[in-house]
């Protein structure tokens, strides 16, 4: 039991990445005051944990009743995240009286939310770890305890993101932008690339 909790957890934590969030973060949300972006973190992990949960419930059932592969859905979401990661090496600063919701777009959703806490792996991971065929439900629901224990950890990191924003500056935020920029580029390209690999069978 003990061993099955670890496991979940390292894998959960890998695909999650709750330390890769805090640069996404800083992004997402420069310019933006403290309590903005305290009230945005909320939303993203709160909107993180109902995609995942839902995914634990009946993605598995959703993606099998439309005839969507797993690998499929990991091609899609890795373009999905590629195209967030030009976006980070591309993009210019924003002003520093941004508001919190510009043109209906609100960061909390995209890009923090999805794809970079609920990505495509993410889901996948949570997909696998909790098959119906496999794992019984207290088994599920375990799993879904470990989801939320590093959600709360993701929370906590981008909570603390401002104090890590003053000490770097702006520069240093635009530096650790496009770096993760280039970081998640080559993340997707992998992700697509996996996709395919277990779609076509190949190097299985």
């Amino acid at each position: 039991m003990i061993q099955d909790i670890i496991k979940d957890f390292l894998i959960l934590w890998a695909v999650v990445d709750p330390i890769g969030s805090i640069p996404v973060f800083l992004v997402a949300t420069h310019g933006y005051s403290a309590t903005a972006k305290r009230r945005i973190a909320g939303r993203a992990t709160l909107t993180s944990a109902g995609i995942l949960l839902f995914f634990i419930v009946v993605g598995q059932v959703l993606l099998e009743g439309l005839s969507i592969p797993l690998p499929s859905f990991q091609v899609a979401g890795g373009i999905v995240l590629f195209l967030f990661a030009l976006s980070m090496v591309f993009a210019e600063n924003k002003p520093d009286n941004a508001p919190e919701v510009t043109d209906g777009h609100d960061p909390a959703i995209f890009p923090i939310a999805v794809p970079n806490i609920a990505g495509p792996g993410s889901m996948m991971a949570v997909v696998v770890l909790t098959d119906n065929s496999r794992y019984a439900i207290s088994e599920q629901a375990l799993t879904a305890a470990v989801l939320l224990l590093i959600l709360l950890i993701t929370f906590i990191l981008m909570l603390t993101a401002g104090a890590i924003q003053k000490v770097i500056g702006k520069s240093g935020t635009s530096v650790v932008s496009r770096v993760m920029g280039l970081i998640l580029a080559a993340m997707a390209v992998e992700i697509v690339l996996s996709g395919i690999r277990e779609y076509f069978h190949i190097g299985m």
